[in-house]
């Protein structure tokens, strides 16, 4: 069974940091580039980052330079390091893999609320 199970989410103060975690599972977690999306409410879905199954990186315009994605492969595990958090980076985040051209997975998302 095809797992991706987001933490880390939760309330924060503006500028504060939070690190995601994505555990995935049913997989072979290696063979797929991993994002992170949000969306906001009222608002589409958007691409905060991504790392390709060998390790390029691509940043959406709404958080780059205040968030950093990693993977470890031998944990199955894509991370989404985010600091000096706005109230506008509030959103359900969600972590999403690909095998290019062929499996698309979805996680259920984690709640990001940034707020004083």
């Amino acid at each position: 069974q095809v797992q991706l199970v987001e933490s880390g989410g939760g309330l924060v103060q503006p500028g504060g940091s939070l690190r995601l975690s994505c555990a995935a599972s049913g997989f072979k977690f290696s063979d797929y580039d991993m994002s992170w999306y949000r969306q906001a409410p009222g608002k589409g879905r958007d691409l905060v980052a991504r790392i390709t199954r060998g390790g390029s990186l691509n940043y959406g315009d709404s958080m780059k330079g205040r968030v950093t994605i990693s993977r470890d492969d031998t944990k199955d595990t894509v991370y989404l390091q985010m600091n000096d958090l706005k109230p506008e980076d509030t959103a359900v985040y969600t972590c999403n893999a690909v095998r290019p051209f062929k499996t698309t997975y979805w996680g259920q998302g984690t709640q990001v609320t940034v707020s004083s």
